[in-house]
């Protein structure tokens, strides 16, 4: 089902379901008007926020219930210091991601468009480097209770640079800059 003239996602496809057929960026139409742009904008940062909400409130919930465990007794200050900053870093990632939210709801209406967007964007970057800590932070904590703290340090530090990988270096070498010199030998 094709986009219709100012509708979100105006001139491209929109029924588009598999990541082998999303549209390449160039196709999306150069009269794109700057409200479709921003409707456009903003409901692709919608699917956004509903991924990354729903993550940081999973892990969220999932640190809550260790201190309730019977061995959380038995962790070391280490990693109940670990486990303290996960918790504040968790509820401070989960209120980030659920910030647009609010901030829509406050200007709605307000022909706030771009402010909202703008915003979103770097709440969802910011949320980003939340999860990824809170991520690698608990990989630390569970490889400390279950292995020892070399390993935690390691898987920890693994996580990490596995996340900078996926979410950082991934996508800089996939920048449509980057593969169209590739493809034309630059």
């Amino acid at each position: 089902m094709a986009g219709t003239a100012g509708a979100p996602g105006a001139g491209y496809d929109s029924s588009v379901s598999t990541a082998s057929e999303i549209p390449d960026p160039a196709a999306v139409p150069h009269g794109e008007t700057d409200a479709a742009r921003l409707d456009r904008n903003w409901a692709e940062m919608l699917q956004e926020l509903r991924v990354t909400q729903t993550g940081t409130q999973i892990l969220t919930g999932f640190l809550l219930t260790l201190a309730f465990q019977p061995r959380f007794s038995e962790l070391d200050q280490f990693q109940v210091d670990v486990y303290l900053v996960l918790v504040v870093l968790a509820a401070l990632t989960t209120a980030l991601a659920l910030a647009p939210v609010s901030l829509h709801r406050t200007l709605f209406r307000e022909g706030a468009k771009s402010q909202i967007v703008a915003f979103t964007d770097r709440i969802l970057k910011a949320t980003l480097v939340g999860v990824a800590l809170v991520l690698s932070g608990s990989v630390l904590l569970i490889f400390d209770v279950v292995l020892g703290r070399t390993a935690a340090l390691v898987a920890g530090g693994t996580a990490l640079a596995v996340i900078v990988g996926f979410w950082v270096v991934l996508p800089l070498l996939a920048h449509p800059d980057r593969t169209a010199r590739k493809r034309h030998g630059r």
